[in-house]
């Protein structure tokens, strides 16, 4: 139960691990993972949507994984297809507005239609917005940002920090309150480098697909105990 509804995080990332691991200590192939995970984002779109929270990232695709078997690949897109198309339905009736960062016209074209549509559908909903990173790797994000400036004639002068922010994904995005990561792993793995400066990093010891709406909600709780500070001033938001 969360209990200080003055202190609920405003964006929540999760780098969602663990699920090939899961499936492999079920004696499974790897895909059957992918499968079940597809129910704790479905855990975690509600626990966010029920606490308040306004923006849930979830990091399902990345640059690197591109490199992975074209079996697994292929599975996996066709999972995403599948999911989307599925859960439509569902984040109109909790008002869920998606969106996606990434190279996103790097996925396969019924991919591309599939989150189009959705993100059509849902664009006026009000309630939570989650937001997909497809094809996403921070560091793609940064050099991609720095392109764009480049062909924009932007002048040295006239980069700062703001500006900057501008070129990237998330730029109409508030950077993530907490960062979370499943999969007993304790690594950033090339997500939203740039945006997580001062998140809150949490790293349970769970497998992505056992992830459930409890889980998150006793993340935020811990996340509730935490003072933050940003920088050598110790300016601290509670």
């Amino acid at each position: 139960m969360i209990n200080n509804l003055n202190k609920i995080p405003e964006h929540i990332a999760i780098i969602m691990d663990g699920n090939g691991r899961w499936a492999e200590e079920q004696g499974k192939e790897r895909i059957f993972g992918h499968q079940n995970g597809v129910n704790a984002v479905r855990n975690a779109m509600e626990a966010a949507g029920e606490a308040g929270i306004k923006f849930l990232t979830l990091y399902a695709f990345s640059t690197e994984n591109w490199n992975r078997p074209k079996e697994e690949i292929d599975a996996l897109m066709g999972l995403l297809v599948k999911a989307i198309h599925a859960e439509t339905d569902n984040l109109m009736q909790n008002n869920v507005r998606l969106q996606t960062i990434g190279n996103i016209t790097s996925l396969p074209e019924d991919c591309q239609k599939e989150l189009q549509t959705a993100m059509d559908i849902t664009k006026d909903n009000t309630g939570l917005t989650v937001i997909l990173a497809l094809s996403y790797s921070g560091r793609w994000e940064i050099v991609n940002a720095i392109k764009m400036m480049v062909q924009n004639n932007v002048t040295v002068d006239d980069i700062t920090e703001n500006s900057f922010k501008n070129y990237l994904n998330t730029k109409n995005i508030p950077d993530p309150d907490m960062l979370i990561r499943t999969g007993r792993e304790q690594r950033i793995s090339n997500f939203l480098l740039w945006q997580i400066a001062y998140s809150e990093l949490f790293f349970p010891d769970i497998l992505w697909p056992d992830f459930t709406k409890q889980d998150l909600v006793d993340l935020i709780a811990q996340y509730q105990t935490r003072q933050r500070r940003f920088g050598k001033t110790g300016k601290q938001i509670y």
